[in-house]
């Protein structure tokens, strides 16, 4: 009996362990995401017509990966900043408009579960984002974009994804500052909440109404920095991480540069706070564990993140030849000739002088709108068109985005002002002969994709036709720029209106070049634009290439830096800085 007895006690002892673990489960979940893809779908760079590290392609290698090893338990979400870039996007969003979005259906095959807004899909205009909105599968997500008309979130503010008995809440929302940069006819009946005070409130309904195990929101806003009004932040992502408790995961992008971080918020608790950069180079991953006890009550969650280099990775083979009618299509249009330079232009050049890559826009942004003067700036950091036949292709190098064609009225005060903020943002203060003339970033890093070593966004960096000018870097921020006359002879005025030819992103504001550099408000620039273009800028540059047929694009030299005892060593010493021999 005593026996029986011990038995049975010993048996008790193990089983009540067992008992209690068994109504335990720890569940693993894998959340990987995509931003700023900018059309980076396939393996084949359409620009320059050569094969392209990254996309979309090798994406899905690394999400078969992990699909294979977590199942259902991968998250898949992309955020934003996906309808413009290559021409794969501008084939469907306007050269083919009536078949399906290949944006959407790039989503729809990788089987994504989340996508928000991106300010470049906005920039689209309404019947481009509509119909993607209508042809991606998976919730659209924007808390912070409000339908005027309702005063409701225009798409879905978050989603609710559960899995093995673990609910996740995704809030997405998307930087309020489009109306710094693009017409309002692209947005109309929208608006756009300040993203700190909106992610208080959806953080707030989450919670009481859905009580997920996860928070994690979807951000198409930087990290910090950028246009900052009294109304609202661009890039807020790290604002609310610290301010806004109740997220576990922020995943954001905008800012197109790679970040890995867990942020201390102000409850004490842990945030991880992760950006992948862009164009399909990188993912960001977020991997959760959670344990459960009995009745589903939580007992333990841990967040850690990090980033995954995908740029070398095989392409998936059966993506690929999903998409090859797509990319043929592609191709056939990209691969048409439409003239021939006699010599090559290099945007590399523009930061240095006057030049024959940004001349030759400023010339047709002339002949266009008859305008007196011409603001342009270089949209990539060191690409090229070289001598000889010009491609459909190249004119997306020639114009990256799909900018408007604007003519801004504009006094010669305002003027000088804008092309002041300009240079103080592109140029150093040099104080002694071996200074460096360009304003770099002072830890000489390469990893941000929009500034490379520049301290500012180069796509800011405004220079002007129409008027012969010289700035002088010695002089300090505000008084580098001296303008000599108009180009044609005619005395400047600063008291005159002139007509000023520019992109809609910098006639909307972008850059604050017109609103904080010439001192013009946001709301009286508006009525300042005396003409707008029917279609994007790069359409009326192709027509141009093609009615000439023959081109010679040269620099003007109708501007330059001085003393050029001083920066004409300088220059040479920041060009190999920057692009080497």
């Amino acid at each position: 009996m005593r026996n029986y007895l011990s038995a049975a006690i010993l048996a008790f002892l193990i089983l009540v362990p067992m008992l209690a673990t068994a109504k335990k489960k720890t569940v693993t979940i894998k959340v990987i995401e995509t931003s700023d893809v900018h059309g980076c779908f396939f393996p084949y760079d359409f620009i320059n017509r050569r094969p392209l590290k990254g996309s979309m392609a090798r994406v899905m290698t690394y999400v078969r990966q992990q699909r294979e090893r977590y199942g259902k338990n991968v998250i898949l979400v992309d955020n934003g900043d996906i309808l413009q870039g290559q021409p794969t996007c501008y084939y469907c969003n306007y050269v083919k408009p009536e078949i399906p979005n290949v944006a959407a259906e790039v989503i729809n095959y990788m089987g994504f579960d989340a996508q928000t807004f991106g300010n470049h899909d906005v920039e689209t205009g309404h019947a481009v984002y509509d119909k993607w909105i209508r042809e991606v599968k998976c919730p659209m997500l924007g808390a912070n974009i409000i339908e005027t008309k309702t005063g409701k979130p225009y798409v879905h503010p978050y989603t609710i994804i559960e899995r093995e008995g673990v609910k996740i809440a995704i809030i997405g929302m998307l930087t309020p500052a489009i109306p710094n940069w693009l017409n309002e006819e692209l947005w109309s009946g929208l608006r756009f909440e300040e993203m700190v005070k909106s992610a208080r409130y959806w953080v707030d309904q989450v919670k009481t109404n859905e009580r997920p195990d996860i928070i994690i929101g979807l951000f198409h806003s930087g990290k910090d920095g950028g246009i900052v009004t009294p109304d609202y932040e661009e890039d807020a992502s790290l604002r609310i991480a610290k301010e806004v408790p109740g997220f576990d995961i922020i995943l954001y992008g905008h800012d197109h540069t790679q970040n890995k971080d867990v942020v201390k918020n102000t409850a004490g608790q842990d945030v991880v706070f992760l950006d992948p950069s862009c164009n399909a180079l990188m993912v960001a991953e977020a991997t959760i564990e959670i344990t459960k006890g009995k009745r589903g009550k939580l007992l333990n969650k841990k967040v850690t993140g990090d980033i995954i280099d995908v740029s070398e990775l095989p392409v998936d083979d059966a993506f690929v030849k999903h998409f090859q009618p797509a990319v043929d299509s592609v191709k056939a249009f990209v691969d048409r000739r439409i003239g021939e330079f006699e010599n090559s232009i290099y945007t590399r050049d523009c930061y240095f002088g006057s030049a024959a890559f940004t001349d030759f826009i400023h010339d047709l942004q002339l002949k266009l709108t008859g305008a007196d003067i011409s603001f342009n700036a270089p949209l990539s950091f060191n690409t090229s068109i070289k001598a000889g036949p010009v491609y459909v292709s190249d004119m997306f190098n020639l114009y990256r985005y799909e900018n408007l064609l604007y003519v801004v009225k504009m006094t010669g005060e305002e003027i000088r002002k804008h092309l002041e903020m300009s240079y103080d943002q592109w140029v150093n203060t040099m104080k002694s002969p071996d200074d460096h003339i360009m304003l770099l970033n002072t830890d000489g890093s390469t990893d941000d994709k929009q500034r490379f070593r520049f301290k500012n966004l180069a796509f800011n960096f405004d220079s002007a036709a129409g008027i012969d000018y010289e700035v002088d870097v010695t002089k300090p921020d505000g008084q580098k720029v001296r303008i000599l006359r108009m180009s044609n002879g005619e005395p400047f005025d600063e008291a005159k209106w002139y007509k000023v030819a520019m992109n809609s992103y910098r006639g909307n504001g972008g850059g604050e070049l017109l609103t904080r550099g010439a001192g013009i408000s946001l709301s009286e620039l508006k009525n300042r634009i005396i003409y707008q273009s029917d279609r994007d800028q790069r359409h009326y540059l192709m027509l141009e290439i093609e009615k000439a047929g023959h081109l010679n694009p040269q620099a003007h030299n109708n501007w330059r830096f001085v003393p050029e005892e001083w920066t004409k060593p300088a220059i040479e010493r920041d060009r190999q800085l920057l692009f080497g021999r």
